[in-house]
């Protein structure tokens, strides 16, 4: 099989333009190519695109990561002061802008994260010495881009992130995801207080917005549920509610905490597990070990009257394991929901941890 290709991220195109405009500036003619140090350790070499009055351009390049903003333009125009003084950032165009606190960015700032701001800085110092300058940055249908991706839910209105912590885009990485689930959370840390709810999927986020509806401290962890936990520690929070369907959340049961399908299965072992433990016969077990679905294997307990005791038997170890997970630091109470993203089966807690929202 061959080697997937890296890419470069927004951030490596922000400041390959910048310095392109700058030395257009400088020199009075435009690079054909620039050269770009990245955090990663590598120089790269990028493609400029020439506009007018000198604002120059890099076609952001994914390489083989399935990323939405491939093939996007990051244009930029670096404004050089005459006088020694700060390089400021602005946005315009598809560029967001943030609105809430908690992520690495103040609110009323471009959403331009430090370390593409950094890259920058120390790309142009090279070629301006300590002279002042101002960056307008902006992507031509950066907007329409940023429905695709997680702002709305952070609070960066307008248009996308500039992002990247290494330059380079790794196919298929979870970094990235994992940088925007912590920026999330860090958010509703910031903005909403220290209890907030993990969902598996949007059926999660809207079966909490059917009970508590002006509910706001929603994230979406989908498959990184330790993960989250462990920033949830980290953030101080006090209280979590974790919701979803039981295909996902009855893995925790058997300590599994990254929920994808390709990292395990395990749904049958653990109902199984727990339809034995209430004493259900061999036969039943066998019938419910060979089902495909958890959908299937709980109509065959709620055919033989023990739907709900075996499965809040699977809830009650799921929320012990995240408990330890949390050394026991969190308040946790869990959800499971069906198919028409109603309340299925609940811990003990719930009640009380809704009344906490109210």
């Amino acid at each position: 099989m061959d080697k997937l290709r890296e890419g470069y991220t927004t951030g490596t195109c922000m400041a390959g333009a910048a310095l392109a405009s700058a030395i257009w500036q400088m020199t009075g003619k435009c690079p054909e190519r620039v050269q770009v140090d990245i955090p990663a350790g590598k120089t790269l070499i990028l493609p400029v695109i020439k506009y007018s009055d000198y604002a120059c351009g890099i076609k952001k390049d994914a390489g083989d990561d399935p990323d939405v903003t491939d093939g996007c333009i990051v244009k930029v125009i670096t404004r050089i002061y005459s006088y020694d003084g700060e390089i400021i950032f602005r946005s315009g165009e598809g560029v967001g802008t943030v609105t809430k606190k908690g992520l690495k960015i103040p609110p009323g700032e471009p959403a331009i994260n430090p370390v593409p701001r950094e890259m920058t800085r120390n790309t142009l110092r090279k070629h301006i010495g300590n002279k002042a300058a101002e960056v307008y940055v902006s992507v031509p249908g950066g907007r329409e881009i940023a429905d695709k991706t997680f702002n709305p839910r952070l609070g960066i209105t307008g248009g996308i992130s500039i992002l990247g912590t290494t330059g380079i885009v790794r196919p298929m990485s979870e970094e990235a995801v994992k940088e925007s689930l912590v920026q999330e959370l860090s958010m509703c840390r910031a903005e909403y207080g220290s209890k907030a709810a993990f969902v598996t999927g949007y059926s999660g986020e809207n079966a909490l917005k059917k009970i508590k509806p002006d509910m706001k401290s929603i994230v979406l962890c989908s498959n990184y549920l330790g993960f989250l936990l462990d920033e949830a520690l980290k953030l101080e929070f006090t209280d979590i509610l974790i919701a979803g369907g039981t295909g996902k959340l009855v893995k925790p049961a058997a300590d599994i905490m990254y929920l994808h399908s390709h990292f395990a299965g395990a749904q049958r072992e653990i109902i199984c597990t727990h339809a034995a433990l209430h004493g259900l016969s061999s036969e039943v077990i066998r019938k419910i070990y060979g089902c495909v679905t958890t959908r299937e294997m709980c109509r065959i307990l709620k055919e033989n009257d023990v739907f709900q005791d075996v499965m809040m038997s699977v809830v009650r170890a799921a929320l012990e394991n995240c408990v330890l997970r949390t050394q026991g630091k969190i308040n946790i109470a869990y959800m499971l929901i069906d198919e028409n993203n109603e309340p299925m089966v609940s811990s003990e807690n719930l009640e009380d941890m809704l009344m906490k929202w109210s």
